[in-house]
């Protein structure tokens, strides 16, 4: 179905984003009246779009909250088009920030240890709470949809050997803030198609390492073997969820639990 663009002076999503942004809304308790929520607002697809559908829930939902939006620039060499994302906040009404940062030299030293990719989401995650704990907002808001959480659910399996991904909603202790990801019931695809919504041109990221590195990497098998079975991202879906664990293992015991296990087997060491 062909989303028409937006008109000046009007906002609007078609109903069944209308649907899917209450659903994650509501089953997740991601809103609450008074909330001040400030978008984690890079420029991309994704965040533009996240920042244009709660700009509408916004002017028309039944729960009254304040918006914010924060750009953090990671100090690329190449120049920032800072204009284009201030004029698509003021035509939404939305105050407008930029942080400016070293972030990615830190990330892409040679010096470093660390992944690149994890250093940089973990120091802009840093940046951008900082912020909104600064300027009294309770919530930040990131743009995270569905195929993320898989991608994030089987990377955590390949590479960590641990089960997990991202939660819908997060409450950070140390700082009081909530993280919040209500696009988590949008497929990719679907965010692409509303570009032409939003009226927004997405900046292309000077990350030189965008297109290769492990989530990519995943995001690729996961292509492939959906156009071998059409189902298993499906299933891979269902999988994220708490029910359907069904049997593991338990977990590796310790020294101490493998004496006390050999007595009681054997009655000696």
């Amino acid at each position: 179905m062909k989303i028409e663009p937006i008109k000046e002076g009007r906002q609007s999503l078609p109903k069944r984003y209308v649907r899917r942004l209450w659903r994650a809304i509501v089953e997740f308790e991601l809103l609450k009246p008074g909330d001040r929520i400030l978008v984690g607002f890079s420029g991309g697809k994704d965040s533009a779009f996240l920042l244009y559908a709660l700009s509408v829930i916004r002017n028309s939902g039944p729960i009254p909250f304040d918006l914010g939006a924060l750009t953090v620039d990671l100090g690329f060499d190449e120049p920032f088009d800072r204009d284009r994302l201030h004029e698509f906040c003021t035509r939404l009404d939305v105050p407008f920030n930029i942080e400016m940062t070293q972030i990615s030299r830190a990330a892409l030293s040679p010096e470093s240890k660390q992944n690149p990719c994890s250093l940089c989401a973990h120091l802009r995650r840093g940046a951008i709470n900082g912020f909104a704990k600064m300027q009294g907002y309770n919530k930040v808001a990131l743009a995270h949809h569905h195929d993320d959480a898989v991608v994030t659910f089987l990377m955590s399996i390949i590479y960590s050997g641990q089960i997990q991904t991202f939660s819908p909603a997060t409450y950070l202790s140390d700082t009081g803030l909530t993280v919040i990801r209500p696009l988590v019931y949008f497929r990719e695809y679907e965010i692409q198609k509303a570009v032409a919504l939003t009226g927004f041109e997405p900046l292309t990221s000077p990350c030189p390492v965008t297109k290769v590195n492990k989530r990519r990497e995943i995001s690729d098998l996961i292509r492939n073997l959906v156009r071998k079975d059409a189902s298993i991202y499906q299933k891979l879906s269902r999988a994220i969820r708490r029910d359907a664990v069904k049997e593991l293992w338990p977990p590796v015991p310790s020294r101490e639990q493998m004496r006390l296990l050999h007595l009681k087997l054997f009655g000696t060491l």
